[in-house]
C-alpha cells in the first residue's frame, strides 16, 4: 500500500466524549456529509432510536470536528456510524476513533465489540483485529458483514 506524503497517519486528533443531546446537530452534520451525501443513505434512517442510548465521539482536529463514532453499549458493544470527513481520512483517525470505542467497552465489562461493517471497509476493520462472523447482508441499499472483535482484558 503506498501512502501520500501529505496524508501523515499518525494526526493524533483530539477524541472526546459528547452528550447527544447537546451535540447533536454536529454528530448530524458529519453523519450527513459521509452517510447521505456520499453514500446515499436515505437521510430519514441515519438518525435512529438507538442514538439516546449510545455513547458518541467526536474527533477534532485544530479544533475543527472531523469525525465520529458511537458505541452501543446496551447492545453488548455494537460500534457504528464511524464516519470521517472525506478530506481526512487516511490519517488515522477512524483508529483513533475505534481505539476509544474499545477502550470504552472494556470499561463497562464488555469482552468484545461488534459492528455491522461495509463490505469497503472489511479490511480496515481486519486490521484492527476483527473477524468476519455473518453473511453478507444489504443495510441502507449498502453490502455489509457482521464482524466482530475480542477484547484484551484490562488488569485492575
Amino acid at each position: 500500500m503506498t501512502r501520500k506524503p501529505d496524508r501523515p497517519l499518525n494526526t493524533c486528533a483530539t477524541i472526546r466524549e459528547v452528550d447527544y443531546g447537546t451535540e447533536e446537530a454536529t454528530l448530524r452534520a458529519i453523519r450527513f456529509e459521509v452517510f447521505v451525501d456520499e453514500q446515499s443513505v436515505p437521510a430519514e434512517i441515519e438518525m435512529d432510536d438507538r442514538d439516546p442510548h449510545c455513547i458518541h465521539l467526536l474527533a477534532s482536529l485544530d479544533n475543527n470536528v472531523v469525525g465520529t463514532a458511537r458505541i452501543d453499549i446496551e447492545q453488548s458493544g455494537k460500534v457504528g456510524r464511524l464516519a470521517v470527513l472525506a478530506e481526512f481520512r487516511r490519517r488515522g483517525i477512524g483508529r483513533e476513533l475505534m481505539a476509544r470505542c474499545h477502550e470504552l467497552a472494556e470499561r463497562h465489562g464488555l469482552s468484545e465489540v461488534w459492528c455491522h461493517a461495509q463490505e469497503a471497509a472489511l479490511p480496515f476493520y481486519s486490521g484492527l483485529g476483527y473477524r468476519i462472523t455473518g453473511e453478507p447482508f444489504d443495510e441502507a441499499g449498502i453490502s455489509h458483514r457482521k464482524m466482530t472483535k475480542a477484547l484484551t482484558p484490562q488488569e485492575v
